[in-house]
């Protein structure tokens, strides 16, 4: 599976910089290792009867052509909320997409900073009745029709030749708890998902959102604020797609 991630070095500096400048907003993610997930429940005072529950599915080929060529294909089920699906491409350069597309309403640029590196995604969403997940990955409504006119095109425009969103298959779903406020202590607010894998496994993912221009004092008073809770920053961190694609190919291959 190719790594987009880029590591932050002196060389690295100036991409950081400026894809930075070019994107929408910068969320800054941090995961927490699986023996401390109970310990950072605690020490953020979180209450996870508070969490919203949500499924998602992504959709690939078994050996992640798709996911190869930096394409991911995602419908998501939301607890009392309309269902979407999303588009995305990654690794992007703002400043290198077309203009249409990065003038769509519905395309966002944003960089994801993690401890250990970072990547930029160009993402388009779209949203779709409380249902029509459910209806399609039971096979009762074609996946195409989860995605707009305008998703499809920027399908095509960067899916390899010749898989149809039809032929791809449907690799989940992943239990997702997400719950999102201010945290005492924190003035920003901060999203904690919990994604639960089949096999048991699971990932904790601390996340904050904001402007460009906020990037780096953000990323500073935020690593404080969780160093200060006790929160071990240092430790490997995990991709929620990446472990989902690598988890249900591997299920399905073995079938």
């Amino acid at each position: 599976m190719t790594t987009t991630q880029r590591a932050y070095t002196d060389e690295t500096l100036p991409e950081l910089l400026s894809l930075i400048e070019g994107a929408d907003s910068v969320e800054l993610k941090v995961t927490v290792a699986e023996h401390a997930h109970a310990a950072t429940v605690h020490a953020l005072g979180l209450d996870p009867l508070d969490a919203q529950i949500r499924q998602v599915f992504f959709f690939d080929t078994p050996d992640l052509a798709l996911n190869k060529q930096g394409v991911v294909v995602r419908a998501r089920r939301v607890q009392k909320r309309r269902d979407d699906s999303v588009i995305k491409l990654r690794p992007v350069v703002p400043s290198e997409l077309p203009k249409a597309i990065r003038q769509s309403a519905a395309f966002t640029v944003e960089v994801d900073a993690l401890p250990g590196g970072f990547v930029c995604s160009g993402t388009m969403k779209a949203m779709l009745g409380a249902d029509d997940v459910r209806q399609s990955v039971h096979g009762k409504r074609s996946l195409e029709k989860l995605y707009s006119k305008e998703q499809r095109r920027l399908y095509a425009d960067h899916a390899p030749d010749g898989i149809a969103i039809n032929d791809l298959a449907v690799l989940g779903p992943v239990f997702v708890l997400k719950l999102k406020g201010l945290v005492e202590g924190f003035d920003r607010r901060l999203v904690t998902e919990l994604w639960l894998y089949p096999d048991g496994s699971r990932i904790l993912e601390l996340s904050t959102k904001c402007a460009p221009a906020e990037a780096f004092q953000v990323a500073a008073e935020t690593r404080g604020f969780l160093a200060k809770r006790g929160l071990d920053l240092g430790g490997e961190q995990q991709t929620k797609t990446r472990k989902a694609l690598e988890f249900f190919t591997g299920a399905l291959n073995a079938r």
